[in-house]
């Protein structure tokens, strides 16, 4: 029986992805423990994206821990 994929966080973007590397930013630092998720459509035009100082569309973690 395979094991459940967890989905990363990226320590440097906030970008949230399953496998080795982020793919908004390309590092490799990231935590198996963030609080929330955001879907991003428009980051131009998001409030909560520019508070979170997210400049991508793209799913990303709200809090890192």
């Amino acid at each position: 029986m395979a094991g459940k994929i967890k989905e990363k966080a990226c320590l440097n973007c906030k970008a949230v992805y399953i496998g080795d590397r982020c793919p908004k930013c390309d590092e490799t630092p990231s935590t198996n423990t963030f609080k929330g998720k955001l879907q991003v459509f428009n980051a131009d035009k998001s409030e909560i994206a520019n508070r979170l100082d997210i400049h991508k569309e793209g799913e990303f973690a709200i809090k890192i821990k």
